[in-house]
């Protein structure tokens, strides 16, 4: 099996691709990345003179070269995406451009080639849950122009299925972590400013609401619907792990053994949702898929990883939350 991994050089994309070749033998990869922020050719050092491996420059809006690769693959996992919120109440043009517009030039492609494609969407279109969970049917309700482009491109895919009979699986995922994040997301950033005993930034009370899954097992979801997911469906993936970013914050500080006098709260966002939720009774019962990881052990190992690997990660970022872009636009 050919796959094409979009945006591979990424979190999640990088990890994916380095599980494959840990659990499979017989696929070869391309992987098409822009090299925009958030992509890192170091998270894939391990692989990159594999000769199943092939890294292509490029960006999904390019038609003419999403098409060459498309017809020489069978598979496409659409991982690529502007993904920051904060980023998206900044500036929603990239988020319309890649999130939209991408997943419209993959899937003309997709329908043109009679390919396959995985779409990596996530939680957020399902906006902010008071109580419950969300499953596979419940209505979109995204709150910032980032999870509403990923539910746009949801939509869009369910119609080339229905008029087009195109091939297509989404799956949407709770918030990862683990090794190897873009360090504007929580756990990383909170990771590296106790590290370096500077003041971590908490929006609001902190009470928000998300929950965390490790990143490998994702990818392992994500291997079950490349192996047996079916046409035209969609499955939740999560790990059960419903924690607010305080305690989150707390954690992590207790583990690297920082004081929590590090935790400054800041104004809360514009349109932050309160609580996210996923109903993944769907993955584990269809296609048998199970979480390995809890998050206790899956946060230490993630902040050893990033107290181990300061060379993958160099200084602290440029933009803090303190200063998110939304608040210099503002």
């Amino acid at each position: 099996m050919k796959l094409l991994v979009t945006g591979g050089l990424g979190f999640i994309g990088s990890n994916f691709i380095l599980r494959v070749f840990e659990t499979s033998s017989d696929i070869e990869i391309i992987n098409i990345d822009d090299e925009l922020h958030g992509s890192n050719h170091k998270n894939l050092s391990k692989v990159e003179n594999l000769s199943k491996y092939k890294f292509v420059k490029g960006n999904i809006n390019d038609f003419k070269l999403m098409d060459n690769l498309i017809s020489n693959c069978d598979v496409v996992i659409n991982f690529a995406a502007e993904s920051h919120v904060d980023r998206s109440i900044s500036n929603a043009k990239p988020f319309i451009d890649s999130n939209i517009m991408g997943i419209f030039s993959i899937l003309e492609s997709i329908k043109k080639n009679k390919k396959r494609l995985i779409h990596i969407s996530t939680d957020e279109v399902f906006g902010s849950l008071k109580q419950g969970t969300a499953n596979e049917k419940f209505n979109f309700n995204p709150s910032s122009p980032y999870a509403a482009s990923k539910a746009s491109a949801e939509l869009l895919i369910k119609s080339y299925v229905k008029t087009f009979d195109c091939d297509c699986v989404i799956t949407r995922c709770t918030n990862n972590y683990g090794p190897r994040q873009f360090l504007e997301k929580l756990i990383p950033k909170v990771i590296i400013l106790a590290k370096q005993n500077k003041q971590i930034p908490v929006y609001g009370s902190g009470q928000n609401i998300r929950d965390w899954i490790y990143v490998e097992d994702h990818c392992n979801a994500i291997l079950k619907v490349l192996k047996n997911g079916k046409k035209g469906e969609s499955y939740n993936i999560s790990a059960n792990n419903e924690i607010d970013n305080l305690t989150i914050i707390k954690k992590i500080l207790s583990i690297i053994g920082k004081s929590t006098d590090l935790i400054s709260y800041v104004e809360d966002r514009p349109g932050h949702d309160f609580r996210y939720s996923l109903d993944s009774k769907k993955i584990r019962k269809e296609l048998g898929w199970v979480e390995t990881k809890n998050f206790q052990d899956g946060i230490k190992k993630t902040i050893n990883w990033y107290l181990e690997n300061e060379k993958w990660w160099g200084i602290t970022p440029e933009v803090e939350w303190k200063d998110a872009s939304w608040r210099k636009s503002n």
